[in-house]
């Protein structure tokens, strides 16, 4: 297939891109390297994925009417897959204009150039925050994620709502992946397991807030990818063509435990500090993936164990 991939240059991008590469696609690759981001950490991911012959690059911004409208009608994509957005559920009020730009009026137009291109199917990536305050344990895709915590969650919501919104009154195949917590190699350093990890090598203390308790759904990327895969080659037939669905391990982890496995990983002690939790997260994050598992047959099932070791492993070769 002739694939586009939004936000390629990104944790979860690079990975789509490498997987879609290896088995013979032809990946366009879209990303405004936002310097929000590690710029480095693009670049390389980036180098990496510009050594494939059926990979094409493209520095653009999605809000960017014209050059995108131009990219699409040259590309002629069949599939599309949007990872491009602000991530992050501590959005400061003054971040709010460009949160709902990149992921609101961003996302809107992606919605309808691929309804102009008659893409076949858009896979795109909203997030577990979606679900808000009080959602029961494991979070269900029919639970009613009315109640954002953050703007960030606000505007996935919004995502999924203007999706369902383009499948109903088009017939665009659409699919949302509600992903929860994605932890790997060339990961976020603004996340938890890589900020911890870099902490930890360098003798600085770590944050944990919710005084360590706080429990999160891990999700190796190797699996997310999988089920993006598998979702992308499945497009939707219902009407209207379109679903959500949880990415996620299944299970609830306390980020302290998360700790205790970089500690043996490394072989280090880690300098906790123990603060309150932050406005904007939730407590807990678990996800049923049994429609996941129904739609495509596949359920995430990476043990953490053995992902936190893969992901020190891979950190110290790349540092070596």
């Amino acid at each position: 297939m002739k694939v586009l991939v939004t936000g390629a240059a990104g944790f979860i991008g690079y990975h789509v891109c490498e997987r879609l590469l290896a088995r013979g696609d032809t990946v366009i690759g879209l990303d405004n390297l936002d310097t929000s981001g590690d710029v480095t950490l693009k670049a390389t991911r980036l180098s990496r994925l510009k050594a494939a012959p059926n990979f094409g690059f493209h520095r653009m911004d999605i809000r960017d009417v014209k050059s995108c409208r131009e990219l699409f009608d040259g590309a002629k994509p069949e599939r599309v897959v949007h990872l491009a957005a602000r991530v992050g559920v501590r959005a400061m009020a003054s971040e709010g204009p460009d949160y709902a730009e990149t992921n609101v009026t961003g996302f809107l137009q992606v919605l309808e150039l691929c309804r102009q291109a008659r893409v076949e199917h858009l896979v795109f990536a909203s997030s577990s925050s979606v679900y808000g305050a009080g959602t029961p344990v494991p979070f269900s895709e029919q639970a009613p994620a009315d109640r954002p915590l953050s703007l960030y969650a606000a505007t996935k919501r919004a995502d999924e709502m203007m999706a369902h919104v383009y499948s109903h009154q088009y017939g665009l195949p659409v699919s949302g992946l509600r992903l929860f917590t994605v932890y790997g190699p060339w990961g976020r350093p603004d996340m938890a397991p890589m900020l911890f990890l870099r902490a930890m090598l360098e003798g600085r203390s770590i944050v944990l807030h919710g005084e360590g308790k706080m429990r999160r759904d891990f999700t190796y990327v190797d699996d997310a990818v999988e089920a993006l895969v598998r979702v992308l080659d499945k497009p939707p037939v219902g009407e209207p063509p379109y679903r959500v669905l949880n990415v996620g391990g299944g299970s609830a982890v306390e980020m302290a435990r998360f700790v205790d496995l970089l500690e043996e990983q490394l072989g280090t002690k880690a300098w906790v500090e123990l603060r309150p939790a932050q406005p904007g997260e939730l407590d807990v994050t678990c996800a049923d993936v049994t429609a996941l598992e129904r739609e495509t047959g596949f359920r995430p099932s990476m043990p953490l164990e053995q992902g936190v070791a893969k992901l020190v492993a891979w950190y110290r070769g790349s540092e070596g």
